[in-house]
């Protein structure tokens, strides 16, 4: 599954449920890096078979599954079995995902060298994502040191002492 995902872009999260009740039964949930690869995986993935069965791919409008997981079934407590309600994800081993990880590291960095504009694009998007996050962070300083001038040097959140 990662190998062809990963084909379209910078694959961040890739869950596979383990669970046999017919709502979540052969689901596979991927997060790539940039909306635009999503949406080169969806249409490139139309019409496609897996097993002699036709792949129904769409968007999800979840963009964290931790809430959907069944933390049970993480433990290895989960009483309900394959029929749980919440995903069982089933897991890989750490030597099989630093492999992974190690093969398709080198792959995603040349695929951006060679994009050219399209990884420029996405350097820019992070750039402003990253100010924004400083920006956010720079006014909640300002407000605190703001505070503290406001309520002296010897005062904790307006109360004095300890």
């Amino acid at each position: 599954m990662f190998e062809e995902l990963s084909k379209f872009g910078v694959v961040e999260e890739l869950n596979i449920c383990d669970n046999l009740g017919d709502h979540l039964v052969g689901n596979v949930y991927v997060k790539f890096s940039d909306e635009e690869d999503a949406d080169s995986a969806l249409k490139a993935l139309y019409g496609r078979f897996y097993a002699g069965r036709p792949l129904i791919c769409e968007f999800s409008p979840v963009t964290d599954f931790r809430e959907a997981r069944c933390r049970q079934f993480d433990e290895g407590t989960c009483a309900r079995g394959g029929y749980c309600n919440f995903m069982h994800v089933k897991s890989i081993s750490r030597t099989l995902k630093r492999e992974i990880e190690r093969r398709f590291r080198k792959k995603s960095r040349r695929s951006r060298s060679r994009s050219g504009s399209r990884s420029k694009k996405r350097r820019s998007r992070s750039r402003e994502k990253k100010r924004s996050r400083e920006r956010k962070s720079d006014k909640k300083d300002s407000r605190k040191s703001d505070r503290r001038d406001r309520d002296g040097p010897d005062s904790f959140d307006g109360q004095e002492g300890f």
